[in-house]
């Protein structure tokens, strides 16, 4: 039952919230805030299982598909979205489809997410394969919409996970890799978007970055995969080439400039001993586009 879980229970040390000033309801909800992170990192092991076999599945040519309603789904929605500019892949690579489709992004969409059918229609639509992993996203944890996605996506054998703020959630039944951060109750009674939401969107950070430096979408600690499409984001692809390689701003310009804009290319150019922005972009692939390894083939080689 929904009332027996805890992220639908009255939270007791709020239970004045209609009396209390603006600074202690802000405190109030800074100290519940404090706890996630904290309930998070219990589950690290249980997200280092999914996260592993998202890798695995992406380096096989797979996608990742985010599912859920409301703000689970907008959540997941948000960290796809953020992927494709951020490490340079392809939209089609990490998904996120919510109950009610793209209106539901702005505006309640009444009923999609208590349709035990409707996310294995969306999941056809996005043509699923067995390759793919699908990861449902419910703070209650028995989201119809998600459930049924997650039945759909084992019945053709994809790799499922969920991401759950109760402990023995019915989703988590559903998903090869369950996850599940207890939050425990609101500051406001059932507003999950709150101390749960913070949860989910800790741990969305945590898989999609995780799974992009298993990917060599990094290198050191820097976003070498980047789409420069501005000029913020071009004068920050100079800057990294700079800081990886010491080279100063006007080579680093002219090497970009060489590689096409792709600034791996640029570093392996520099720190591999060679002008030939080919030869370069043929040791990345080679080395499934991991930096280090391209550059330590092409210093091997010379």
């Amino acid at each position: 039952m929904i009332e027996e879980r805890r992220t639908e229970k009255r939270n007791e040390r709020t239970s004045a919230l209609d009396e209390a000033g603006t600074e202690q309801v802000l405190q109030w909800m800074n100290a519940e805030d404090i706890l996630v992170p904290q309930a998070v990192g219990a589950e690290i092991p249980a997200i280092t299982a999914l996260t592993d076999a998202v890798i695995q599945r992406l380096q096989a040519g797979g996608r990742l598909f985010y599912l859920g309603a409301g703000t689970s789904g907008r959540l997941g929605v948000l960290d796809a979205a953020e992927c494709p500019p951020t490490f340079g892949v392809t939209p089609e690579m990490v998904r996120g489809l919510i109950a009610g489709g793209e209106k539901a992004i702005i505006e309640a969409v009444e009923g999609a997410e208590d349709s035990l059918t409707l996310a294995a229609e969306d999941l056809q639509r996005e043509q699923l394969t067995a390759n793919d992993v699908v990861v449902g996203i419910a703070a209650s944890g028995s989201t119809p919409y998600v459930i049924g996605g997650l039945r759909y996506a084992n019945s053709i054998g994809a790799l499922t996970g969920s991401i759950a703020c109760n402990k023995n959630a019915p989703m988590s039944a559903e998903a090869d890799y369950p996850i599940e951060v207890e939050t425990g109750s609101e500051i406001l009674t059932g507003s999950t978007r709150l101390k749960a939401g913070t949860a989910q969107k800790l741990i969305l950070n945590m898989i999609s970055t995780a799974s992009m430096v298993g990917l060599g979408k990094v290198y050191q600690n820097l976003m070498v995969d980047v789409i420069p499409t501005n000029e913020k984001l071009r004068q920050r692809s100079v800057t990294m080439i700079c800081e990886t390689t010491g080279a100063d701003e006007k080579t680093a310009r002219d090497t970009l400039e060489k590689a096409s804009g792709h600034v791996k290319t640029a570093i392996v150019m520099l720190l591999g001993g060679t002008d030939d922005a080919k030869k370069a972009g043929a040791a990345l692939t080679e080395q499934s586009g991991f930096v280090k390894r391209a550059i330590e083939e092409l210093q091997s080689d010379s």
